[in-house]
């Protein structure tokens, strides 16, 4: 299963793609994270139900600097694309 989030509020600057990234391992999900020039942040992730369930559920608060004030969620098709989770160059 893959999935598209798009975090929007006071989420760069605070630490939070670094956060995201031990969240993703922890759960076994892979794909990746990077900052948007209109100052969200986007993560593609693949994993099972559970783990972006639970992945989802972090990104709606994320580290203790963020201040998040909504997450789009959109399903994705195709095969799995990543071995691991990683934060996108910028």
């Amino acid at each position: 299963m893959r999935k598209r989030f798009v975090v929007h509020g006071m989420v760069q600057g605070v630490n939070f793609r670094n956060s995201a990234e031990e969240v993703a391992r922890r759960l076994g999900v892979s794909g990746r994270i990077w900052n948007r020039a209109d100052g969200a942040v986007e993560c593609v992730a693949e994993g099972d139900a559970a783990a972006l369930a639970a992945l989802r559920e972090w990104l709606g608060h994320g580290p203790r600097m963020a201040l998040v004030e909504r997450v789009d969620e959109t399903a994705m098709t195709g095969a799995p694309a990543y071995l691991d989770f990683a934060i996108a160059p910028e």
